[in-house]
């Protein structure tokens, strides 16, 4: 067994892997694709063949509709299907619902790519599971040790202390029905009300199984009394209402720049911290690892001299 060097490659179309001639979530619109979720970044239109789990290809189509892709290929996870001369495999990413590790493995050699993906609890998704590779093809979003994501039920509860309505900024796939849930779950008082836009969302995830708890459509009169209402809206949405008046303004994220006030933040997110990439290079135990979609110097210069370590962007 020897790991091949050049086994994925980035070019203008995304990341490319030669000897099965298909894309890990490509950039550009390509012959076939393998796509680890449905985040806008990582699920374009366009493709002709796609192969990805069926929350994947159900929220893909929500977006682009029949220019989604030719040809959907639906796989469950942990069974195993075959491209060309290597064999893949889809497994739970923790990221959101549907989100899949890809693992290929070719010639004896095994290559693990983590797309995006998340340790901590979230009962809006698949939890993590974790197989051995040969080589560890991670994100590096916040691969830096400064970096620890506080308790995401710890910050969710900060909402219990604001009486005043609040209108909560999150990303509509994912992150809004995992606020959802979460409120439900540890903020039971508050009214949650919903942008037309992620509704469509929510019947998808309620539709597949998972209950996201009591929730409604936005009304314009009904954040009109402070009821304790909590109106969860896409960024557009958010960003559109600065100055909005008689609202608690937050933006649910892991990127500081993303806080909107002082007094509150609430810093919740769905990738993985420099803690969690540590703990995934341990429960993966690789013999290299490779970074994309970040920063991987950090991690470069902690472990590089036990595993090598390649920053492929």
């Amino acid at each position: 067994m020897s790991i091949l060097e050049d086994f994925i490659v980035i070019n203008p179309n995304g990341i490319y892997c030669k000897y099965g001639d298909f894309y890990l979530d490509p950039q550009q619109p390509v012959q076939t694709a393998v796509v680890s979720h449905a985040h806008a970044d990582h699920a374009v239109s366009g493709n002709k063949d796609v192969y990805c789990t069926r929350p994947t290809r159900e929220f893909m189509y929500l977006r682009y509709h029949r220019s989604a892709a030719q040809v959907f290929n639906i796989v469950d996870y942990n069974k195993s299907f075959i491209i060309k001369d290597i064999t893949l495999t889809f497994i739970p990413a923790g990221h959101m619902l549907g989100s899949a590790m890809i693992l290929m493995e070719y010639e004896g050699a095994s290559y693990l790519y983590t797309g995006d993906y998340k340790i901590q609890e979230d009962s809006t998704c698949e939890p993590i599971e974790w197989v051995k590779a040969d080589v560890l093809i991670t994100e590096t979003t916040f691969a830096d040790p400064n970096v620890i994501h506080p308790d995401p039920v710890e910050e969710i509860k900060k909402l219990n202390g604001i009486k005043s309505n609040i209108l909560l900024g999150a990303y509509g796939l994912g992150k809004s029905q995992r606020l959802l849930k979460m409120i439900n779950e540890y903020a039971p008082q508050k009214k949650v009300l919903i942008h037309h836009k992620i509704m469509p969302i929510n019947q998808i995830y309620e539709r597949l199984g998972i209950a996201l708890g009591k929730h409604q459509m936005y009304g314009r009169k009904l954040m009109k009394e402070q009821l304790e209402y909590v109106y969860i809206v896409p960024p557009f949405t958010f960003n559109s209402y600065i100055k909005a008046t008689g609202v608690k303004r937050l933006f649910a994220s892991g990127w500081k720049n993303l806080q909107v006030n002082r007094e509150d933040t609430l810093f919740i997110s769905d990738h993985v911290d420099w803690n969690d990439i540590l703990q995934a290079i341990k429960m993966v135990n690789p013999k290299q690892v490779w970074t994309l979609h970040g920063n991987g110097s950090y991690l470069k210069a902690h472990i590089g001299g036990e595993i090598m370590v390649k920053v492929l962007n």
